[in-house]
């Protein structure tokens, strides 16, 4: 029996939302067949934080490492999708205390009420997602969580999006944000998540799935 895959990867296009100032995507054809060219060429412009992304460490740490060091062993590897109750509108110590993690668990992706956003395909930026406040990045990091993910464009709130970050990419944990977790049942997957290799950046677009375990 084949296993099921999720895709779980925004379709990136200059329609997708940004964070307020960030570049979005364009893509510019640079040669094409049907203006007689002997094959189709592209170029892409677009944010290295646009659509589904990791941040490094060097994101917030001026000191960190860029994304081309992140480690695969975290990027891939078992993970639990954990489904919050849509009154959460912030993620804090008891929230997480509340949704008794697997012990094991040490990858971990928040399927919030972030996600309709993405199933009604909204085309604006939204302030008032849900994410990680300061108390609920100290709570993972004592856990031995190493991935964060997040069904929105940020693991921290719009209004302070620094002391949640720091916390987390301090402790060394991999931030994978801007997933879509809409079609995602609660419960446990392997994740495969491979950002672009782009040397001296702060984060990298990625591809993210989940198999079933």
């Amino acid at each position: 029996m084949s296993q099921k895959i999720f895709d779980i990867s925004l379709a990136v296009s200059g329609a997708l939302p940004v964070w307020p100032g960030d570049p979005s995507m364009t893509l510019h054809k640079v040669a094409a067949m049907d203006d007689g060219e002997s094959a189709n060429i592209s170029s892409l412009t677009m944010g290295v934080h646009c659509g589904t992304h990791v941040d490094a460490p060097h994101h917030f740490l001026n000191e960190g490492r860029t994304v081309e060091q992140l480690p695969l062993e975290i990027l891939t590897g078992p993970c639990y999708v954990a489904w919050l109750p849509d009154k959460v509108s912030s993620i804090d110590a008891q929230v997480l205390q509340d949704i008794t993690l697997p012990e094991d668990t040490t990858r971990v992706l928040f399927r919030t009420s972030n996600s309709r956003l993405w199933a009604k395909n909204e085309r604006e930026f939204n302030p008032e997602f849900v994410a990680i406040n300061a108390a609920g990045a100290s709570w993972l990091v004592r856990r031995g969580i190493k991935l964060v993910g997040v069904d929105y464009l940020s693991v921290a709130p719009f209004d302070e999006p620094a002391p949640t970050h720091r916390i987390l990419l301090e402790a060394g944990v991999v931030l994978l944000e801007g997933l879509d977790l809409s079609a995602v049942p609660a419960g446990a997957y392997d994740l495969y998540c491979l950002p672009l290799k782009i040397i001296g950046a702060e984060g990298a677009p990625a591809r993210a799935i989940l198999i079933q375990a």
